[in-house]
């Protein structure tokens, strides 16, 4: 299970997925990326002549006519998130299908649940978190692997994550997945995002594009780093943010979790690496370019 504090739950949803309110597609290009981006709180209740907003993101129908879907284009979409709360919001967002062309079918919190609401409703885009409970987002890649490969109907995986730390950009997309977008992306833009991976392209948030560049660049693997290896993708997500100078509570609320689980990942990360306070935890993780 996630350690979120009470954002998170173990229902999958399979089926219509659509919510009253959703977001067209913008116009994008490959890399996109913005100012004010995907929360997990649900949409605001707004005055009647004001639009709804999600987080200060116009909704539907304050963005004017439909974006890069058009008429008649339609996708359909599994969301993947340990979140409960940020399904939510993603789903009040781009779940409008009659405007964005977006159709949600499904959501799972972890890997099991996912694997088997993406198997049984055989989404066009999967939208999936990089670290969920089970595995991780690179573990959903490696069971699903036989559809993405389905030449007639494949599966496709758009990673959008909190995270944008390089080794877990290019994990996924060695693992399969056809783009990486972080949680700071807009509503129009994340709908721009899905179409294009789903017509095959590849698409990256700008900063995380040269991750990719210098990863296939070299035809050698990567190093291992048999230190970060211990830690789990949660511990490493916290590692990177105190070492980046965050307190306790500005990475439980970028992580949605509890101060109290900040301070065990803490204490786990400490014990792990035989490192005695965050000072040098800093020093370690900037040694090794994490920061």
């Amino acid at each position: 299970m996630s350690d979120a504090n009470g954002a998170n739950d173990t229902g999958t949803q399979g089926g219509s997925g659509t919510t009253p309110s959703g977001g067209p597609g913008g116009t994008a290009a490959r890399g996109t990326g913005s100012a004010e981006g995907l929360r997990g709180e649900p949409a605001r209740q707004d005055t009647p002549d004001q639009p709804p907003t999600l987080d200060g993101v116009a909704a539907p129908g304050a963005l004017g006519a439909p974006g890069p879907s058009g008429p008649g284009r339609r996708v359909r979409v599994v969301l993947v998130d340990d979140h409960r709360m940020f399904r939510t919001g993603v789903q009040a967002e781009i779940g409008q299908t009659d405007r964005t062309g977006v159709e949600v079918v499904g959501e799972a919190p972890d890997v099991d649940q996912a694997v088997s609401v993406i198997t049984s409703t055989r989404p066009e885009v999967v939208l999936l978190d990089v670290h969920l409970p089970g595995g991780g987002g690179v573990e959903v890649l490696r069971r699903c692997s036989s559809l993405m490969a389905d030449a007639e109907q494949p599966v496709r995986f758009l990673a959008l994550s909190v995270s944008d730390a390089a080794e877990d950009v290019i994990g996924v997309i060695r693992g399969g997945a056809r783009g990486y977008v972080t949680k700071t992306i807009t509503g129009s833009d994340l709908v721009d995002s899905i179409f294009r991976v789903q017509e095959g392209d590849a698409v990256f948030s700008p900063r995380l594009a040269g991750f990719v560049l210098d990863a296939f660049a070299s035809t050698d693997a990567p190093p291992v780093d048999e230190d970060l290896d211990r830690l789990t993708q949660r511990e490493r997500e916290v590692l990177r943010l105190i070492a980046r100078g965050y307190a306790y509570k500005e990475i439980a609320k970028q992580l949605y979790i509890s101060v109290k689980t900040v301070e065990s990942h803490v204490s786990a990360v400490l014990r792990k690496l035989q490192l005695s306070n965050r000072h040098e935890l800093t020093r370690w993780a900037t040694a090794r370019r994490l920061v």
